[in-house]
């Protein structure tokens, strides 16, 4: 579950009680300062409903610092990178191994002192430079991700894993991501490992709403469910 968040709190939870529904208990991508407005430190009653999730058995995963790109410009090779896939939030898209680090460094020190412990780090829409996985090795998280797959450090080693994802941000973009979703079944029914990204966003518009309902309870009762922490190379 990405972009956790106390700015999107209703949706968050409703994401969580669907999963929940469903006999799930997903890992929970929660970003340190949402924009740069959104603090956690600030928002002791959303950190205190986390840590009870942790408690339930949600893996906490650092994801970001503030999640959007403010007063990071992109090159052209970036533009080419993101084309498609995020509307300015690849925090880490442009990010050196220092700039990268300093920030995983920062979010893990604030998940510290607010008692979470999180087992790995995913840059938002999963862009970032090879340098960025470098660094969340190096700060010792055993995972981190990019659109391929699942790293699992501190080898490195990739399990390639299609994502399947929404996005209701308008109705043309929410009707295409349903019928991608349907499409992706037919697809990716017989990879050995799946990942449900599901996003807050996605409850905003019914037309997602309603597929990511019904295609995560299609896929879950079609396989295994897995934690992270169960992952091997």
């Amino acid at each position: 579950m990405h972009d956790v968040t106390p700015g999107m709190e209703h949706l968050v939870r409703a994401l969580w009680s669907l999963c929940r529904s469903q006999g799930v208990t997903p890992a929970l991508l929660v970003v340190p300062n949402w924009h740069g407005e959104w603090p956690l430190a600030r928002h002791a009653a959303f950190v205190a409903w986390l840590r009870q999730c942790a408690a339930e058995g949600a893996e906490v995963i650092l994801h970001g610092d503030r999640h959007d790109e403010v007063g990071l410009p992109r090159g052209w090779r970036d533009h080419v990178r993101a084309v498609g896939r995020t509307n300015a939030e690849g925090e880490f898209l442009t990010l050196s191994y220092a700039q990268a680090g300093e920030r995983i460094a920062r979010g893990l020190a604030l998940f510290s002192d607010l008692r979470l412990s999180p087992i790995g780090f995913i840059p938002p829409a999963w862009l970032a430079r090879e340098a960025t996985h470098d660094a969340v090795r190096d700060a010792g998280l055993r995972i981190s991700e990019d659109a391929r797959g699942v790293r699992l450090h501190p080898r490195g080693v990739l399990m390639a894993a299609p994502a399947l994802r929404w996005s209701g941000r308008g109705t043309f973009r929410a009707w295409g991501s349903r019928a991608l979703a349907t499409m992706r079944w037919t697809t990716h029914r017989h990879s050995s490992l799946i990942r449900l990204a599901l996003h807050p966003q996605d409850l905003m518009h019914p037309v997602t709403a309603e597929s990511v309902a019904r295609e995560t309870a299609r896929w879950i009762a079609s396989g295994t469910v897995v934690r992270y922490a169960q992952l091997q190379p």
